[in-house]
């Protein structure tokens, strides 16, 4: 404001300064100036000085004087009542509720993906006891907004967390053919927490008396792996008969039969035969049941021992005991370590 004042005051110092006759060309060299500018420009958008300005000269000016300007008197009085409005008015809440912090709706997701048969007002009772002041249709709300249903049936449990809840063994067959087109049978058994696999045995002929067998063979070799698990799951093949399953019963293990033509509910295993076929059997030429008994008992040693597994945060299932050693520097040698015949490479610093 006291800008625009200095720079009136010296306006108007430099025009009594000069003549009469200078004063009135430049006025019409001026209102020639706005009558092209109107031409051009429909509306002019003013600033809040300008509007200052025009309604101090206003002022002072007779009505009879006021004519060929860019505003009217009734808009010199609206903005002067806007301005006294303005003065006035004290600073207030804007209506509606109060914003939720960016944080609070962030957990009120987080909880919610995390704990999928809780609803709404079973999330809006954790915040408050967290010390979130918040009401629960206002929970109900950003779950909306965020795309998840406030319901607590909006997702039902997955095999997977079925498995894994129950420490689970799952169990299948896999299948090789060889080159001159006979068929092999690989039947294997992996913990759903741990992810290491057990090799139930090598046939060409999968019968159910073979497969009782097996496992018989699964427990006097790795019996002290199955301490802990709760569970059997495997398909409805018809290898696996009640004698089977009896093995595993007396054993304190629940059978868990997948329903029909359903692999889904034996995802873990089904994964595996998946990594074994695109990391080792896709790679090579199986001849007889003896390569491939070397082949895959390798791979699974190596997969237990060295391959690393999301799920376990890049850990292997069963890793071998290390001690611990300071970070590598990036010129530290490595060593390449084949399994496999070659087909698969594990990476160590050397010593």
């Amino acid at each position: 404001m006291y800008r625009l004042l200095y720079q009136l005051l010296v306006t108007i110092v430099s025009l009594l300064a000069r003549s009469g006759r200078d004063k009135e060309l430049e006025i019409v060299v001026l209102r020639h100036q706005l009558t092209v500018l109107r031409r051009q420009i429909d509306r002019p958008a003013l600033t809040e000085p300008d509007r200052s300005l025009l309604g101090a000269i206003a002022a002072a000016l007779p009505r009879a004087r006021r004519a060929g300007w860019l505003v009217t008197p009734d808009t010199l009085l609206r903005w002067h009542r806007r301005r006294i409005a303005r003065h006035w008015t004290r600073p207030h809440r804007p209506a509606g509720r109060p914003p939720i912090a960016a944080g609070v709706r962030r957990l009120a997701v987080r909880m919610a993906r995390e704990n999928p048969t809780w609803g709404y007002r079973r999330i809006h009772g954790e915040l408050v006891g967290l010390g979130h002041a918040i009401g629960a249709s206002t929970v109900w709300q950003i779950l909306k907004d965020t795309g998840i249903d406030p319901a607590p049936t909006r997702s039902s449990t997955t095999w997977s967390q079925l498995l894994r809840s129950q420490a689970a063994i799952a169990c299948d067959f896999a299948h090789v053919d060889t080159a001159l087109l006979r068929r092999i049978y690989l039947l294997f058994f992996i913990d759903t927490t741990t992810r290491e696999v057990m090799l139930g045995g090598i046939t060409t002929d999968p019968t159910a008396a073979w497969t009782v067998q097996a496992a018989r063979n699964l427990f006097l070799v790795h019996g002290a792996k199955l301490t802990d698990a709760k569970a059997l799951v495997r398909d409805r093949g018809s290898q696996f008969t009640r004698s089977f399953d009896e093995m595993f019963r007396t054993e304190g293990m629940t059978v868990l039969k997948t329903p029909v033509r359903t692999p889904v509910a034996n995802s873990i295993a089904e994964r595996w035969i998946g990594t074994l076929r695109r990391e080792l059997l896709d790679r090579t030429i199986i001849w007889n049941r003896r390569q491939l008994h070397r082949l895959v008992t390798d791979y699974i040693d190596h997969y237990n021992r060295h391959r690393p597994h999301r799920a376990l945060q890049q850990q292997a299932p069963s890793p071998l005991p290390t001690t611990e050693a300071p970070a590598p520097s990036p010129t530290h040698t490595v060593v390449r370590l084949p399994r496999s015949n070659g087909l698969i490479n594990e990476y160590k610093n050397a010593a």
